[in-house]
């Protein structure tokens, strides 16, 4: 596929240009109309495979996706500053412009969790968030919504960013008991990293392949046998906003599922369970073989976080995988 009888990549490489030439991605009125424009751009389905574009194209979306990442980060501390100001910061979470997404993307994420894992009887007693940031809404749409009795333990590299979202927390009396923030770089953290049940992983940890698949690679030797990981990716033009995890990128894992949105929700989630699986969760369900190119997985084409039926499409991963 040629660089220039692509429509859409150049209404990105435009954005691009406009997005590099400011002098700031702190949210002002140019900053949120151009990542709006760029987001709107990307969001309706489009068979575009981003990995098949010339070298320039390439390295347009290698800086693009820093850009929005930069942005991203600078966006959550804004409206994490501005939350902290209230005395009960977790009342005026809609403040936030995408709380909205975050809801429906934690609805999305519990719901795989649940076919995967969680039972009226067994939900995770302790999870990790990798990467969580000023403004950790996942956690705590999740810890307040979803998982009600679950602790979750935070992991940012950034001191500043947890002690905003230790702000948010701390007047709260159920969530100040059961979230936890360290600061650490994921890849120092070891044998920590058997205790989690589940390990959620950032869209924006790892912005590029080579970072993602280390960081995958770590987790992979230091988590516990059988357990779940939980990451974000990109599919089609939605991968000029955030990396892709392929399949064949998780060494060391079974992929249980893999669920392209097609709604407001920009990230697809991959849900994979670490080898060797304990003989003791086998009687949660058969998850079918455990060599990864035998396994399913199961893509929902749209997802109504309010009808559970008839969504799911199954697919093998070798037909998804792009060699």
């Amino acid at each position: 596929m040629g660089c220039q009888e692509e429509p859409l990549v150049q209404q990105v490489r435009e954005l691009f240009e406009q997005i590099s030439s400011l002098k700031s991605l702190k949210p002002s009125k140019d900053v949120n109309m151009l990542f709006t424009q760029l987001v709107l751009t990307c969001m309706p389905p489009n068979p575009i495979d981003v990995t098949k574009l010339c070298k320039r194209v390439q390295e347009m979306r290698s800086k693009l996706i820093r850009l929005c990442g930069e942005a991203e980060g600078l966006l959550e501390s804004h409206f994490s500053t501005i939350l902290g100001s209230y005395e009960n910061p977790l009342d005026h979470l809609h403040i936030f412009p995408y709380y909205s997404n975050y809801l429906k993307l934690s609805l999305l994420e519990f719901t795989i969790l649940t076919q995967q894992y969680c039972t009226q009887y067994h939900v995770p007693n302790k999870v990790a968030f990798v990467g969580s940031g000023p403004l950790p809404l996942t956690s705590i749409v999740l810890a307040s919504n979803h998982l009600t009795t679950t602790t979750f333990h935070n992991y940012d590299i950034d001191p500043l960013a947890n002690s905003m979202a230790v702000r948010l927390v701390s007047s709260d009396p159920d969530l100040s008991k059961r979230m936890f923030f360290h600061t650490n770089d994921i890849m120092n953290v070891t044998t920590a990293l058997k205790d989690y049940e589940v390990v959620f992983l950032a869209a924006l940890v790892g912005m590029d392949k080579e970072e993602k698949v280390r960081v995958i690679d770590h987790l992979a030797k230091y988590m516990a046998p059988g357990a779940l990981l939980m990451l974000r990716s990109a599919h089609g033009a939605r991968a000029f906003l955030y990396p892709v995890v392929d399949p064949c990128d998780l060494r060391g894992f079974e992929v249980l599922s893999v669920f392209h949105p097609t709604d407001e929700v920009i990230n697809s989630v991959v849900i994979a369970r670490k080898y060797p699986m304990p003989t003791h969760s086998l009687e949660q369900q058969s998850l079918g073989p455990m060599i990864l190119p035998n396994c399913k997985c199961s893509e929902i084409q749209a997802f109504n976080p309010f009808n559970h039926g008839n969504m799911i499409e199954d697919f093998s991963i070798e037909e998804r995988q792009l060699s």
